[in-house]
């Protein structure tokens, strides 16, 4: 990342510092810091949108959209990664906020902790404006840590309770009796566990849909979901998927694994879940 200058020749004023434990590893946060789709979808209240430019391993680099009382205003970050010294540095290069940066120091405290402190040094401030500015970023990062920390905790229990991977079928899905559909129809939304996994059952346009409760993408939650237009969207990052064919309705290479049904017997009027052929 090379040496940055010091923050005086930058005429950079501290504003504030922002001190937390984490219940998430390193390696997670390092995974957040690196994930920019997910900053209009899980931040919604703070963000409407990312343009990304370019990314690495050591960072990335777009125009972010930020809610303000003027509508949306953009700005051009670019976060860069010192993994050695443990600290990343957000920048914003032009737009909204231009000059200012973001010193996040990280520290293990646990295997599933770390520490953190934000370091908040903006330009061309005031002494009479210290105080003020600093608050309103305190205020924004405790809002966004918390959320973070929420989806990071999640991700980590998944990968705890699966072997270090996301929850996924194997090999065959059996068809699984669900009983006489009027009576299942009148439990609907219904989470079901079958072959070692969450399934929820939906009703769309009088069509009985099934779907897996894990996104495949990093494992958003997806039991609670608005089904619209059959198809549900992950609320971390935005990915659409159509509960009809499993398929990833954005164009991405993701899709949920694996592809259900609800079909019912002629016969008997029952409903069996079943893979989608």
């Amino acid at each position: 990342m090379g040496s940055p200058r010091p923050a005086e020749e930058k005429n950079l004023t501290l504003v504030a510092v922002y001190e937390r434990e984490i219940r998430a590893s390193l390696t997670r946060i390092w995974e957040n810091v690196l994930d920019w789709e997910h900053l209009p979808w899980l931040h919604k209240t703070s963000f409407t949108g990312v343009q990304l430019l370019d990314e690495s391993s050591t960072g990335w680099r777009g125009w972010v959209a930020s809610r303000s009382r003027r509508g949306s205003i953009e700005s051009l970050v670019d976060v860069r990664l010192d993994r050695p010294a443990l600290r990343y540095l957000t920048r914003t290069a032009e737009g909204l906020g231009a000059g200012i940066e973001i010193w996040t120091h990280l520290e293990p405290a646990s295997r599933r902790a770390t520490k953190i402190a934000v370091e908040f040094r903006v330009p061309s401030v005031e002494p009479e404006e210290v105080e003020t500015i600093g608050a309103a970023y305190v205020r924004l990062y405790t809002q966004l840590w918390t959320e973070d920390e929420a989806m990071m905790m999640r991700r980590e229990a998944l990968l705890d309770e699966n072997g270090g991977r996301l929850p996924r079928a194997a090999g065959d899905f059996a068809p699984v009796a669900l009983g006489a559909l009027a009576e299942l129809r009148a439990r609907l939304p219904l989470v079901i566990r079958a072959h070692g996994r969450e399934i929820r059952l939906v009703e769309s346009r009088g069509e009985v849909l099934a779907h897996p409760t894990v996104c495949p993408h990093l494992g958003g939650p997806l039991a609670d979901t608005l089904v619209e237009d059959g198809c549900i969207t992950c609320p971390w990052h935005g990915y659409r998927y159509d509960l009809r064919s499993g398929r990833n309705a954005g164009g991405r290479p993701v899709h949920l694994d694996p592809a259900l049904r609800v079909r019912v017997d002629d016969a008997t009027g029952e409903a069996i879940l079943e893979e989608r052929a």
